[in-house]
């Protein structure tokens, strides 16, 4: 059996963006089908991680970064990706969607959020329109603050309090998720203008701020129950989220 040549057969599929203090390190595209309401979609998708640098330092070559992936240890990370659909790169309307990771709402379908109906509901969304990507964010957990402090959340919830006002009294603040990453990952894969899904003013401000062309924001309400009753109103009245237009 002929050796592989791994680094060249990877390195056709994975680009290095500089920053000053980080370089992120896009792997992609593989093709990806995604059973979408009992139909295949193809996705392409993406993983991206981040790696601290020294002041000078260049991008490691794909050669180092195979070598040094057991040394930093990244399987024990949270790394995100985005899946991609259609012209991504030239169609000239996409829509995106920057998702936060909800353990409890995407994976257990738990009716204490919203998340888990976002996520597959802005997949319809990208794949009726034609061409989207949907940012799944790691370390985005409970707005930033990791899956074992946001059960601490839920139980301060459990006593009356709201997200907001949970996160606060754990220490952390009310929203300290950072979308740098995801910009700069959609910048190298897009030039032209992107319409975002959300109801959250924060994220088309990120996004403007970094120098993205906004063309237009689309609601994402839905899935109201009496257990993310007041999950929702407090998005609206503290996070400052768009209001609901959608009936209950």
């Amino acid at each position: 059996m002929n050796k592989i040549d791994t680094a060249s057969i990877i390195s056709k599929k994975l680009r290095a963006i500089e920053g000053e203090q980080y370089d992120l390190y896009v792997v992609g595209p593989v093709r990806l089908p995604v059973e979408l309401d009992g139909e295949t979609k193809i996705f392409n998708w993406y993983s991206w991680m981040k790696k601290e640098k020294a002041n000078g330092e260049q991008p490691l070559s794909t050669e180092q970064l195979i070598g040094e992936l057991n040394k930093f240890h990244y399987a024990d990370l949270q790394q995100s990706s985005v899946l991609v659909y259609g012209d991504f790169e030239e169609d000239t309307e996409a829509l995106i969607r920057m998702h936060s990771i909800c353990h409890t709402g995407d994976i257990f379908g738990s009716q204490r959020c919203d998340c888990g109906f976002q996520l597959k509901q802005s997949m319809r969304m990208i794949t009726e329109h034609g061409t989207g990507a949907l940012f799944y964010l790691a370390n985005h957990e409970g707005r930033g603050i990791g899956l074992f402090s946001k059960a601490m959340a839920y139980i301060l919830q459990e006593e009356g309090l709201d997200t907001v006002d949970a996160n606060l009294a754990l220490g952390f603040a009310d929203d300290s998720r950072d979308y740098s990453e995801a910009i700069a990952v959609l910048k190298s894969l897009r030039e032209h203008p992107v319409s975002i899904i959300t109801n959250n003013p924060r994220k088309v401000e990120a996004l403007r701020q970094a120098g993205m062309n906004i063309a237009n924001r689309v609601p994402l309400w839905g899935e109201a129950t009496v257990y993310n009753e007041k999950y929702l109103a407090t998005k609206v009245e503290k996070s400052g989220h768009f209001e609901r237009l959608l009936a209950r």
